[in-house]
């Protein structure tokens, strides 16, 4: 009795989990094929609905790799880093809501501390690079404006 609810828990972790997640993309993808388009006038960048398709097939991807990949093993208990990088997120949000990277770069020296990093040159290099990039790439390339805070009032004046 015991084998066979096991079984069922390993095709329902192997098979239907990451279905679920790729039909979920696929249907999103869909209702992202019906937005609007900006007139090529307009256009300041990526089109509403490049955005969310990019991430969509990235997340289609990972959930059919994990398909291929998966062990179909039951996963080992979370352990305390796990709960703590968790509290962490919440954390995140909160300082988010004064400034964005200032919650980012607070997250990332933390994760980074607490992962097991003690140098410190490496500890800000990662609490310094990762906001920056993140900010560069989204604000320059994809010309995505941030929620106004306290360095971002900065930038944009």
């Amino acid at each position: 009795m015991q084998a066979d609810s096991d079984r069922t828990s390993r095709i329902i972790a192997h098979f239907v989990v990451p279905g679920a997640i790729m039909a979920f993309c696929a249907l999103a993808f869909w209702v992202t094929m019906h937005f609007d388009s900006v007139p090529p006038i307009l256009k300041r960048g990526m089109q509403p609905s490049d955005f969310p398709q990019l991430v969509l097939g990235l997340i289609f991807l990972l959930a059919a790799a994990l398909m291929a990949t998966d062990r179909a093993e039951p996963p080992a208990p979370l352990n305390a880093i796990v709960w703590r990088s968790m509290a962490l997120l919440i954390g995140f949000v909160v300082v988010a809501e004064i400034d964005l990277f200032i919650g980012l770069a607070a997250f990332a020296a933390c994760l980074t501390l607490l992962w097991g990093e003690r140098r410190p040159a490496m500890i800000l290099l990662v609490a310094i690079v990762a906001p920056l990039a993140v900010f560069f790439l989204f604000d320059g390339i994809f010309e995505v404006r941030f929620p106004r805070g306290l360095l971002t009032n900065l930038w944009y004046g």
